[in-house]
């Protein structure tokens, strides 16, 4: 890396055109690979290798344990999602994630910069895989305490998610999502007098000013991802690449509507009603129930159906390549640092 900015592995929004973009400014690119299997998560990998060489994670959820069904609060979901897509049946909630230790295995093999978690920890046992193949293992956390226990378990680097971030909540317990909301300028300060460990500064950053505060507090490097998604590379429906123009923070609400896992999203009307409409199911059953609805979204460009993500900070993003963002942002914040 020639810049200390990463993209964030943003599940569906990293295409290898954006990371390859990415890395050839001097940054890391990045794959969520959660809905990726292991075939899925190689095609990646050889896609931006093919685009030159450069830095990049790629990224997976630790999974949870298996969701506890309730019949009759999905069928509530069902009848609330039948007024904004395809009727949803029976059987949509039965989706499961991919087998994740063949994803676990196909990101070895792949022999990435990194590979990072979300939602909790590796068991030992990859760690020192990881450790054996030179991979480094950059861990996703939410609070001070997760942090203490990633470097406990072996992390070189820990990612720190502030409350403003978009996408989802990275908490290593789903049901305490919403009341450990620290936002990342109070955790980052705490975060690097805890932890002896380089730290990545993510949520909330989209130019020059984010990187230089984020630094001067402690992190080594950035991470963004809303700040990318206008970018063309980044390839994300129109109605939703609009929709972050002047978006406001307050206009970005975290939700369970789409996945069942909190998430920061725009404050769509399906976001809006959702909020006043059934409890979710859990993940990944509710992700399974609001699949149709989410399909007929992007094929329509209609935003009130799309899974639109943003964190607070997304009047920040321009639509612009994302090259001359990062240069951008970079002469911005040393201008400032200096």
């Amino acid at each position: 890396m020639e810049l200390p900015i990463l993209l964030a592995p943003m599940a569906g929004a990293c295409p290898p055109a954006l990371s390859i973009a990415v890395a050839k400014a001097g940054g890391m690119g990045a794959m969520g690979a959660v809905l990726n299997d292991a075939a899925g998560i190689s095609r990646w990998v050889e896609s931006v290798r093919a685009g030159g060489p450069g830095p990049f994670q790629l990224n997976l959820w630790i999974p949870d344990p298996a969701p506890t069904r309730d019949p009759a609060r999905e069928a509530e979901v069902r009848r609330f999602l039948a007024g904004w897509g395809p009727e949803v049946p029976e059987s949509a909630g039965d989706a499961t994630p991919p087998d994740f230790d063949a994803q676990c295995e196909a990101a070895l093999a792949a022999k990435p910069t990194a590979i990072s978690s979300v939602m909790g920890l590796y068991p030992a046992p990859f760690v020192a895989r990881m450790r054996d193949a030179g991979i480094a293992w950059f861990a996703t956390v939410t609070t001070v305490a997760e942090a203490r226990a990633a470097a406990r378990a072996g992390a070189d680097a820990i990612v720190a998610q502030g409350w403003e971030a978009g996408g989802h909540r990275g908490a290593f317990d789903s049901e305490r999502a919403e009341e450990q909301g620290v936002g990342l300028f109070a955790l980052l300060p705490r975060i690097t007098d805890e932890v002896p460990l380089p730290i990545i500064a993510a949520g909330g950053i989209g130019d020059g000013r984010g990187i230089a505060a984020a630094l001067a507090l402690g992190a080594s490097a950035v991470q963004v991802g809303t700040g990318f998604l206008r970018c063309p590379e980044a390839g994300i429906a129109p109605a939703w690449a609009n929709a972050l123009e002047g978006l406001e923070p307050e206009d970005t609400r975290p939700t369970r509507a789409f996945s069942g896992r909190l998430g920061r999203a725009v404050a769509t009307r399906y976001v809006q009603e959702a909020a006043h409409g059934p409890m979710p199911a859990p993940y990944p059953v509710q992700r399974g129930l609001t699949g149709a609805m989410r399909v007929q979204g992007t094929r329509d460009d209609d935003l009130d159906r799309i899974q639109a993500w943003a964190g607070q900070g997304a009047a920040l993003a321009r639509p612009l390549p994302a090259s001359e963002c990062m240069e951008q942002w970079w002469r911005d914040a040393q201008a400032l640092l200096r």
